[in-house]
């Protein structure tokens, strides 16, 4: 056999099994396992279109609804702000593409894997009158693993189990109940505020920014406050939330003048929120102007916002 005869034919040969290695590669059975795995619930391209979503858990429904660009939870004929990071978390677990294991294609599986119509938990998501993704979620197995199917579909599939951290629990952890709501998704920062005035019970302290310090403080006795104490303590304010929304008779049954915050930022925006006197447990109420919104606050933070003078000293 020539050289040429002999370079051609190892040739032929390194191509045919370079050949039967990719295809060994490609269609093992390793490899259709995890491309049968890997799923996506809802296209990611699909989330701008996303208006309302539908939760229900153990019998009770939760509604969640997008205007003019931020989520609102309704609850009981009223629309509260909700936590627009944990919205999109929670987006963010079925436009994610994951693991999702194929366990059946068998409608008589359905109940042993809890993902019964009628009993299982369902997310609905809709964008404006479109159903986007109708969800069911079962039982959770032994190794942490949680059942889902699409309504209507028989295949189950089995996944890592996070939905449920939003699934369970009170309806409070969707609440966005800070008093300044644009500071939880970072929309307004401690850089962006000007001056921070605080009347209380009939004092005031007052905070005003000159450049990148705060050394014009009225209603404290000192002409050098600690920097750091009074940038941390504009923060506590600013990121301050209460525990609940209180109803809408509190808006007629409390006075919300005893003490009051007013917040002006760069942009030249104005936030004045106004407290109510405290209960025998210090607890409080505040209303923010311009909302109907009616905060409860724990006696710990309003220990954070009305401090005593001599806090914001430099020692």
């Amino acid at each position: 056999m020539t050289y040429k005869s002999k370079l051609a034919f190892l040739l032929s040969l390194i191509g045919a099994l370079s050949i039967f290695y990719i295809a060994g590669f490609v269609f093992s059975p390793e490899r259709k396992i995890a491309r049968s795995a890997s799923h996506v619930w809802l296209d990611a391209k699909l989330t701008d279109r996303i208006s309302r979503m539908v939760l229900r858990s153990e019998g009770e429904n939760l509604e969640l609804i997008k205007e003019n660009g931020r989520w609102y939870i309704s609850h009981n004929g009223i629309e509260y702000p909700a936590r627009q990071l944990r919205i999109e978390d929670f987006i963010g677990f079925f436009t994610t593409r994951a693991a999702w294991n194929i366990r059946s294609s068998n409608a008589s599986t359905h109940i042993r894997f809890g993902l019964d119509a009628d009993a299982a938990s369902r997310v609905m998501i809709y964008g404006e009158n479109t159903l986007l993704l109708d969800l069911l979620l079962g039982y959770v197995d032994e190794a942490g693993q949680i059942y889902v199917r699409k309504y209507g579909e028989n295949e189950v599939r089995s996944g890592e189990n996070n939905i449920y951290y939003y699934l369970g629990g009170s309806i409070k952890n969707w609440f966005n109940l800070r008093l300044f709501t644009e500071s939880e998704n970072g929309y307004i920062d401690v850089d962006d505020v000007q001056r921070l005035s605080v009347y209380n019970n009939g004092e005031t302290q007052t905070f005003s920014r000159q450049n990148r310090s705060w050394n014009l403080v009225a209603g404290v006795n000192s002409i050098d406050p600690d920097q750091g104490v009074v940038e941390s303590y504009i923060r506590n304010v600013l990121n301050s939330e209460g525990d609940d929304f209180a109803g809408i008779s509190y808006s007629t049954a409390v006075g919300f003048n005893y003490s009051q915050i007013v917040m002006e930022f760069g942009n030249g925006k104005v936030t004045t929120v106004r407290l109510s006197e405290p209960d025998e447990d210090d607890r409080r109420f505040a209303r923010v102007d311009g909302s109907d919104y009616i905060y409860s606050i724990p006696a710990w933070v309003s220990s954070r916002i009305f401090k005593d003078a001599a806090s914001f000293e430099s020692r």
